[in-house]
């Protein structure tokens, strides 16, 4: 049972999202993050992918990941 939590946002490039369209989402931003919170003594509880609109004619996807400690 945790007793409070953190939720983290990490968004792909907007550069990407403009220049090709679409990008992925950036494993090194997100390992240093997961890292980070990891060393505070969170731990991962959940995560999810999320899709939203950029700049009206784009989309882009963001990791949400819920950590608790």
């Amino acid at each position: 049972m945790y007793k409070e939590y953190k939720v983290v946002r990490v968004n792909e490039g907007g550069c990407s999202t403009l220049l090709f369209g679409g990008a992925s989402i950036p494993e090194k931003k997100l390992e240093r993050e997961l890292n980070a919170q990891a060393s505070d003594g969170w731990t991962v509880v959940f995560q999810i992918t999320e899709h939203s609109r950029f700049l009206l004619f784009f989309s882009r996807e963001s990791v949400l990941v819920t950590f608790g400690r």
